[in-house]
This record gives structure tokens, C-alpha cells and sequence, in this order.
């Protein structure tokens, strides 16, 4: 264990603690290892999930820098999106999102709830967002300063330096967690989709004392693609908080081969795991994140990389609202 620096400022908008929950039916229909869920998909009603832990830090920051705008960025469908709009409504303050992706004709899902909870919308093709994003972001910036407000940029999943502490304050509660289910888990997975709920894990592991191994099962890019994106967000959270230990020798482990044709695209399988889970568990997944994720778990489970004697924790960083908007693409009827 490393020594803790001073938490920055923090605004309370997460229901904490989560439970920790025990599959039981689904465990004993794989016949191991022991399945556990952290169910971050309970951090709030409308905020639900991963990114509002995240979002305690970020906003905070914007308001000491004395802004009362957000600006932040994500997919159509980016659950980031539709919890900093919503948590800034909670808190009067303004969102503008950069959407990567063509205007919907009609809004669903998350989207649907960023148009409820008033946000400013702009929206770009992927090329131009990928290309240009800063340039739009500085621009909005300007814009807003022109009509008197001050602009805070938030990064796509609120993945950098400052949303590193979301996941390493849930690092000690998972460590609380285990103490009061009396278990040691072998590893803690969760989805990872832009970073930022693993570099907090793997910093949380080393600031906390975890044993377990932290795996991500990365839903977009690749494996190469999400070791330099933790380490750097790691790197800044180390220079902005004065941190001296090295975060470049902390293990970032990652299974790849489970994106299937890109982001935010499910094969059929996944979704037959979303449809098994919420029969056998009652727990709803999603086909961009947590469903992809947990679909990857359970294949590895059966090509033996866990055993019947492992202790698996998986995070689950919410995405209801992004299943809704997919609801054609399935038969769930079946």
C-alpha cells in the first residue's frame, strides 16, 4: 500500500455504498467460479452508473475554478453524457455536449434524456469529431464566455486525471465490501469503454492494499490502444495531486477480443447473455458496456481461464438506458 494524498474537492451525487451481490443461479449454471456484482448500475435513479462516481470530482473542480457550464463529449448514446446533464440540472448548472454521430430523427435512450434535462446539443460526423474535437470544445468555450457564463471541459466518460478518484474511493469500498462478505476475490473486471473506471482501480489497488487483480475487457479500440490511454491518465493524476510513486510499474491488464464489430455493436450472443442474466438474476445489462463485458467473462469462463476455485467481481457501471435504445435489434420476446 502507498501512501494517500489530500481527496480535492468532491460534490455528493452518488447513493453510496453499492451493494455487492452473490449470482448465485448464475454461478451454479457455470459451474463456477463464485460470480459477485458490484451494482454501480445503483449509484443513483436517473444518474445511474459508473460515470456519476466519476462526476463528484469533475464538476467539483469546475466549481472551484467558478464555472457554471459544462461542456463534455461522448456517442449518441453515451451514458456520460446523459448523467453530467442530469447532475448538472441537480445542480443549476449549464451542459453543452459534443455528440459524435448524425442527429437522431427521434431521441431514445440516453439521448432522449439529455433533450429532457435541457442540454445544448451539437452534433458532428465521427471524422470530424475525431479530428477537430479540441477545436469544437474551445470554440463552445468562447461562445459561452460571450454570454457570460465560464465553460469546464469534461473528456469523453470523464476519463483523466481528476475522474481517476470515482473509482479509487470505490477501490476501498470494494475492499470494505470484502471484509463484510468475508470473501478474497481473485480479480475485479469491468468494462472498459474510455479508461477511466479501470485507472481508478488500478491506482485504488496500490493507494488501498487490494491483492485482486484489476481486468478490463475493453469494448472498443484494443488492448495497446487502452494501456497508453490508463497510464496516461494515471500520469496526470499523479502530476495534479503531487503523487511520487510510479504509476508507469502498475500492472494494467486487459482481455482483449470481445469488441466484436466496434463500439456501441453487439452480436447476437450478446444479447442472448443480456436476456440469460436478466432471467436467471433479474440484473439488466447493456449491449454497449456492461453486456459486451460481462458476455467476454463468461466466455473466458468456459475456455478455463477461471476455475471453480476463483472469485470473480465485476463492476457494474450501468447502461440501461443505452439497451433501450437498442430494443430492436432483439428478439427478447423469445
Amino acid at each position: 500500500m502507498v501512501s494517500m494524498t489530500k481527496t480535492p474537492p468532491r460534490i455528493r451525487l452518488a447513493q453510496l455504498p453499492t451493494p455487492l451481490v452473490f449470482l448465485e443461479r448464475l454461478t451454479r449454471k457455470m459451474g463456477g467460479p463464485r460470480i459477485y456484482v458490484k451494482r454501480d448500475d445503483l449509484t443513483g435513479s436517473w444518474l445511474t452508473g459508473n460515470k456519476v462516481r466519476k462526476l463528484e470530482f469533475s464538476i467539483a473542480e469546475a466549481q472551484a475554478q467558478g464555472c457554471d457550464t459544462i461542456i463534455t463529449c461522448g456517442a449518441v448514446q453515451s451514458n456520460h453524457c446523459r448523467a453530467t446533464v442530469l447532475a448538472c440540472a441537480s445542480l443549476g448548472m449549464k451542459v453543452h455536449l459534443i455528440l459524435r454521430g448524425e442527429e437522431p430523427v427521434q431521441p431514445d435512450g440516453n439521448n432522449l434524456l439529455d433533450y429532457v434535462g435541457g442540454a445544448h446539443i451539437s452534433y458532428h460526423a465521427r471524422d470530424v469529431y475525431k479530428r477537430h474535437l479540441c477545436e469544437i470544445a474551445n470554440s463552445l468555450k468562447e461562445k459561452h464566455a460571450a454570454e457570460g457564463h465560464k465553460a469546464f471541459f469534461i473528456p469523453s466518460g470523464a476519463s483523466d486525471g481528476i475522474g481517476c478518484w470515482g473509482y479509487i474511493h470505490a477501490a476501498e469500498e470494494l475492499k470494505r465490501d470484502f471484509a463484510t462478505h468475508g470473501i478474497e476475490p481473485t480479480c475485479i473486471i469491468c468494462a472498459t469503454g474510455s479508461g477511466g473506471t479501470q485507472s481508478g482501480l488500478v491506482l485504488g489497488k496500490a493507494l488501498h492494499g487490494l491483492s485482486q487483480d484489476i481486468v478490463g475487457i475493453n469494448i472498443c479500440d484494443d488492448e495497446k490502444w487502452f494501456r497508453d490511454k490508463i497510464t496516461d491518465d494515471m500520469t496526470e493524476w499523479r502530476k495534479l495531486y503531487h503523487q511520487s510513486f510510479d504509476v508507469e510499474s502498475l500492472p494494467i491488464n486487459i482481455i482483449d477480443g470481445h469488441v466484436g464489430p466496434g463500439y456501441g455493436e453487439a452480436t447476437p450472443d450478446v444479447f442472448e447473455t443480456i436476456k440469460m442474466v436478466a432471467r436467471l438474476e433479474g440484473l439488466i445489462l447493456d449491449p454497449v458496456y456492461t453486456g459486451k463485458a460481462f458476455n467476454g467473462m463468461l466466455k473466458e469462463i468456459a475456455k478455463g481461464r477461471f476455475t471453480s476455485s476463483d472469485t470473480i467481481v465485476f463492476i457494474h457501471t450501468g447502461g440501461i438506458f443505452g439497451l433501450l435504445a437498442q430494443r430492436e435489434k432483439h428478439d427478447f420476446k423469445a
